[in-house]
């Protein structure tokens, strides 16, 4: 017997009128029917919502509007390829029916994941761009072991460098060099003391009480964070159905902004002569968690509606295996 799953919407007579005509084709060509409510079913919602009614039988499909004569083609197509595929024992085919007839705990999990997935996102940003700020309270407090396994922790993640850095509990929230030329800030090798061609010792720096400590991210990678939280929760908002931001508008905006405000920064931090002629520079923090806010913003826009667009697929086929299952339990 071939499954019919029939898709449709409270106050639609076309949709009345194909269960009818499906139900006066059951003895000519018996069927199981599973009907899902579209206005109850936001899985399967945006894509068939407009098109209701419609009928799925096997590999074919009718969307509205169709008559008795198009159904009754379908499902005796849709019997046809059944038994022959049964009839020639062709197991790939006996394996799709076993599975989309039997409800996996895998298949629980991953409804269960789709539905809830930017939750879990979000979150997982919050931490990784929440925990380094822990470093400096921990330091603030006499903590400095856990600090310094924030520090550890998140070394390889990123550069650290004190002069690029946040800080907190001190006199300034940051301490740029003075090739920066921020106005009202005491440049790091004023305050520190320190070449700031050294590298190493900025990144081993973490501060004192009287500079205040240094945040576990730099600014940049605090601002790219921050703003791929942002949009989770813009687009978790707006059930997330924003489209992708398009390509072009992702590297305009986003990485061409970020490319050339960190690349021109890389020969004012190697001393070599042949690079004398270029124009050295340093940016400044607010600069620097512009670009990367734009960056994280822009770049979580462009992706985060195609992975929604993969989990509303796996949404709408466990969906469809919960509704058949459920019509194989009652009968």
């Amino acid at each position: 017997m071939i499954t019919i799953t029939l898709y449709t919407r409270s106050g639609c007579e076309l949709c009345d009128q194909a269960s009818a005509d499906l139900n006066s084709l059951q003895e000519r060509f018996p069927h199981r029917m599973v009907v899902i409510d579209l206005d109850k079913n936001a899985a399967f919602m945006e894509m068939y919502g407009p098109q209701a009614p419609v009928v799925e039988a096997g590999p074919y499909r009718l969307r509205s509007p169709f008559s008795k004569q198009d159904l009754a083609a379908t499902l005796g197509a849709a019997s046809d390829r059944s038994a022959h595929l049964e009839a020639v024992g062709d197991q790939r085919f006996a394996e799709r029916m076993r599975r989309g007839h039997t409800l996996t705990s895998a298949d629980r999990f991953s409804f269960w994941l789709s539905n809830h997935y930017m939750l879990l996102f979000n979150l997982i940003v919050l931490m990784y761009v929440g925990v380094p700020f822990l470093a400096p309270v921990f330091m603030e407090i006499g903590l400095p072991l856990p600090a310094k396994i924030i520090y550890k922790v998140y070394s390889p993640l990123c550069h650290q460098l004190a002069f690029r850095s946040w800080f907190l509990f001190g006199e300034q929230p940051a301490y740029p060099r003075a090739i920066a030329a921020v106005d009202g800030l005491v440049p790091y090798e004023q305050a520190t003391g320190l070449d700031p061609l050294d590298t190493r010792a900025a990144k081993d720096l973490i501060g004192n009480p009287s500079m205040g400590f240094k945040v576990a991210f730099c600014e940049r990678d605090i601002a790219i964070y921050a703003a791929f939280l942002l949009f989770g929760l813009v687009f978790s908002a707006t059930g997330r159905r924003l489209r992708s931001l398009p390509w072009y508008l992702w590297i305009l905006v986003g990485i061409l902004p970020v490319a050339i405000d960190g690349f021109s920064q890389i020969p004012s931090l190697v001393n070599a002569s042949w690079l004398s002629w270029f124009p050295m520079r340093e940016s400044t923090p607010i600069l620097r968690s512009l670009t990367g806010a734009l960056f994280g913003f822009t770049t979580a826009w462009f992706g985060y509606p195609y992975v929604e667009k993969s989990m509303a697929e796996t949404r709408q086929m466990v969906a469809r295996k919960i509704a058949v299952n459920t019509k194989i339990k009652t009968g």
